[in-house]
């Protein structure tokens, strides 16, 4: 097994291709990313948060909106770049061992939350049944399925590459983290610079 040190250097190849059925994991990921990111697209290019109760909030709405089809596009990349057939420069197998395992652990988190919410609602402790429609469980059928398939390509790349464990539990860790801090801590820097009004 490689040092942490060594796995910082030059892109190493990788231990082994990974199998067609994981390739094709990939590429689903892959436009599922880019799909719900179309859908942001879409937002912007109707003006979905000029209008309405949120209507003052619209600049920085955008600015979020925009942040979030960012990461989806990222999430796409990485999840084609798992199962690339050659080494990308400045893309280390230590990086994409973290990323990847970051992924899994945020759409694990939501899959969870969004389904302990829809419990909830059929148990009547929570919210109204009628909440929860085509939309709402599509949402979490896309959830489960892209947290189960991002944790099948994190899984894969960490056989398949010489990179240490310890990747697995930065990743799992920082991920939800890191995005955590991001979506907390953007909306009060863009309070800061005025472009939300206070909350």
């Amino acid at each position: 097994m490689t040092t942490l040190a060594s796995q910082k250097g030059p892109v190493a190849p990788a231990a082994r291709a990974a199998s067609p059925a994981v390739v094709a994991i990939a590429v689903l990921m892959a436009l599922g990313c880019l799909a719900f990111a179309g859908v942001n697209v879409v937002f912007e290019a109707t003006d979905r948060f000029a209008e309405g109760r949120y209507a003052e909030y619209a600049t920085g709405l955008s600015v979020m909106n925009w942040t979030v089809t960012g990461l989806k596009v990222l999430g796409a990349a990485v999840a084609l770049l798992s199962v690339a057939a050659r080494p990308v420069r400045f893309v280390t197998p230590w990086a994409m061992s973290v990323l990847l395992w970051g992924a899994f652990a945020t759409l694990a988190l939501d899959a969870v939350g969004s389904t302990v919410e829809a419990g909830a609602i059929l148990l009547g402790t929570s919210g109204d049944p009628a909440d929860l429609g085509l939309r709402s469980v599509a949402y979490l059928l896309g959830s489960v399925v892209s947290a189960a398939g991002f944790g099948v390509l994190a899984v894969s790349y960490l056989r398949r590459q010489a990179v240490s464990k310890v990747t697995v539990l930065l990743g799992v860790l920082g991920g939800p983290v890191l995005l955590g801090l991001l979506f907390l801590g953007l909306p009060g820097l863009l309070v800061v610079l005025g472009v939300m009004p206070p909350g």
